[in-house]
């Protein structure tokens, strides 16, 4: 693969790290990557990714843009309220860079559609406000064989690790929490997530695979964790279902 000198302009600053190099930016370019959720946390790992030259970007969201969305979701402006987030997203996107394919898909992903949203992906990031649909996204990641960035939010709080195989993320999350809340530092966490997706794909520096950073925006603080498989897990244990 080799890049016009346009995008030898446009990714210039990848091309000198040599973390990322012209390997990583086209391996960049070959990847198909998913993010499930275009709001808080999908919108700005859904830019930083098409700015970094990700192939195809496929974004999965039923939703339509709501005028309180614009306090955080900084993929839309103000002429965007009442259309689909993901056909939004895809004008904003093709207009930051347009090298690179926007697969547009208007559904929520559940356990039915699953396997067939993410067909083809390399990498998922799961950036949605639920756990059913997390918990979704992590058992056809684990079947598939795809890791899976993740990222959460709650309140002041958010955490984003990596999954690629065992641990999976409901060994981390067993159960739906009785208390899930929203918050106002999901851009910091889409940036993480964006970031650990890249140095996934180019191979740079040591990824979240097995562990969970938390970052504490009120204290300004991170601390990161490790994460332990759990062997009754339903989904990657010894004896979870191959159904």
């Amino acid at each position: 693969m080799s890049f016009s000198e346009r995008e030898v302009e446009r990714y210039a600053r990848h091309l000198v790290l040599r973390e990322v190099g012209g390997q990583g930016q086209q391996a960049l370019a070959r990847a198909s990557v998913a993010i499930v959720g275009a709001g808080g946390l999908g919108a700005p790992a859904a830019l930083y990714l098409a700015a970094a030259g990700v192939g195809q970007l496929t974004l999965i969201d039923p939703d339509v843009v709501d005028l309180s969305n614009l306090q955080r979701q900084v993929l839309f402006d103000t002429a965007d309220v009442g259309a689909a987030k993901v056909e939004a997203a895809a004008r904003r996107l093709a207009a930051l860079n347009p090298h690179v394919t926007i697969d547009a898909q208007r559904a929520r992903l559940e356990a039915d559609n699953a396997v067939g949203l993410l067909a083809g992906c390399d990498l998922v990031l799961d950036g949605t406000d639920n756990f059913a649909t997390r918990f979704d996204v992590n058992a056809a990641c684990v079947a598939a064989g795809v890791p899976l960035v993740s990222g959460a939010i709650g309140r002041w709080t958010g955490q984003v690790g990596v999954f690629a195989g065992r641990p999976c993320y409901r060994c981390l999350a067993p159960e739906i929490p009785p208390d899930a809340e929203t918050c106002v530092a999901v851009g910091v966490i889409g940036s993480m997530m964006a970031l650990e997706a890249i140095k996934l794909i180019a191979r740079a520096g040591d990824s979240l695979t097995g562990r969970l950073l938390i970052y504490d925006a009120l204290a300004a603080e991170t601390r990161t964790v490790t994460l332990v498989a759990d062997p009754h897990c339903p989904v990657c244990g010894p004896t979870a279902s191959t159904e």
